[in-house]
């Protein structure tokens, strides 16, 4: 009886040690099972991911609110005037020289006119001749006005003296004209200046001879030079941008590192047909008088900005036979080819004139095979990947703690 007993305890434990065991290799298989099918998950995973192309994205650009424009210019006295004479003769005596400031109305130089001299004096002799033929006429005139009261003469012949009288005292008026014309043109025989200013120009010597009018060369030239003009050219693209009132910089040569201050007064309002630019008239104080015409000046200028404008990388640039186009991506990773219009080359970056706006998304050095609406993922910025780690890092070891 012991014995059975013993024999059915023994059976009962092998029965329960085989059903372990049995329990325990199904669960080893199904283990096995789930971290496979776990394992392939993973892979699908990885392997669709690495299916989509991974792109980066360009950093944006700041772009100031005006960008500078130099361009040459040209400096001009506010006021230049070419002296001519007005009188044929000799150059008697001349006061002043190149770089001297003279006064409005002061004397420059003397001319000699000895045939003006001469035309005064037959002048003034014909009006005494023709003064002395209309006192005689007007005697006779009025000699016969009484005579004809008295019927001592007839009506007609008072009538002829009258009017030979009256033409007479018109000759003397004429002639009195002529001498008048012929004083007034004595006065040019002294070139003065016309305003205050400094002789920048001298072409006269002693004894020179003379000729009048304004062609060939001017025997002085008087400038203003308190104040300058300089006429600068601006390009078709950059005229609607500047308007009278705008300020500006200028610098010359002859002054390095200096900076002078200039403001926009005149705007031409019409292009020339060979270079397409607009000249401008700026005006800038001269009280130092360090400013010279004809001078070759860099005026500075600061255009402003169309919001809309924005910068890219060179690198983002994709330059096919129709054109330059941008990559961008949309916050669903969809990409879109925009064809673009360039502005300025900075070298490292380019201005983007239309196309893109501010808030768009460009690719950095896009693949070439990229093509508009294929789907793509943003690459983690690098920062942004290390910080991840070391956030992960610190998560971990306070879970190893």
């Amino acid at each position: 009886m012991s014995s059975n007993k013993t024999a059915l305890i023994g059976r009962r434990r092998f029965l329960t040690t085989a059903s372990a065991v049995v329990l325990l290799g199904w669960a080893v298989v199904g283990y096995g099972l789930m971290t496979r099918a776990q394992s392939k998950q993973e892979v699908a995973t990885w392997t669709d991911q690495q299916s989509v192309p991974t792109v980066s994205i360009a950093d944006k650009i700041a772009v100031k609110p005006t960008q500078p424009l130099s361009l040459p210019g040209n400096i001009q006295p506010l006021n230049k005037a070419a002296i001519f004479a007005r009188v044929n003769g000799y150059v008697r005596s001349w006061d002043h020289d190149i770089g001297t400031k003279v006064k409005a109305g002061e004397v420059l130089a003397a001319i000699d006119a000895p045939d003006l001299d001469q035309q005064l004096s037959q002048a003034k002799a014909n009006l005494a001749s023709v003064k002395a033929s209309l006192q005689i006429a007007t005697l006779t005139a009025n000699r016969n006005n009484v005579l004809v009261e008295k019927q001592v003469v007839a009506q007609q012949m008072a009538d002829q003296t009258n009017a030979d009288a009256k033409a007479k005292a018109a000759v003397v008026e004429a002639n009195e004209a002529n001498v008048r014309q012929l004083e007034a043109t004595q006065s040019f025989k002294s070139l003065t200046a016309p305003f205050d200013g400094v002789i920048t120009a001298r072409n006269v010597e002693l004894g020179m001879l003379i000729n009048s009018g304004g062609s060939g060369q001017p025997l002085f030239e008087v400038s203003d030079l308190h104040r300058v003009r300089i006429y600068v050219q601006v390009p078709q693209a950059f005229s609607a941008s500047l308007k009278p009132g705008v300020s500006a910089t200028f610098d010359l040569p002859q002054y390095p590192g200096q900076q002078f201050h200039a403001q926009l007064k005149h705007i031409s309002q019409s292009f020339t047909s060979s270079s397409h630019t607009m000249q401008v008239e700026l005006q800038a104080d001269n009280a130092n008088g360090e400013l010279f015409g004809g001078s070759y000046a860099t005026v500075h200028f600061e255009i402003p900005v169309p919001p809309s404008l924005v910068q890219v990388p060179a690198t983002a640039l994709m330059v096919t036979n129709k054109g330059t186009n941008v990559a961008t991506v949309d916050a669903g990773g969809k990409v879109s080819i925009k064809k673009v219009k360039l502005g300025r080359d900075f070298g490292d970056s380019v201005e983007i004139l239309s196309g893109l706006t501010p808030s768009d998304q460009v690719i950095d050095s896009p693949p070439e095979t990229i093509v508009d609406g294929e789907q793509v993922q943003i690459a983690q910025k690098q920062n942004q990947a290390t910080d991840s780690h070391s956030a992960d890092a610190s998560q971990s070891g306070r879970r190893v703690n």
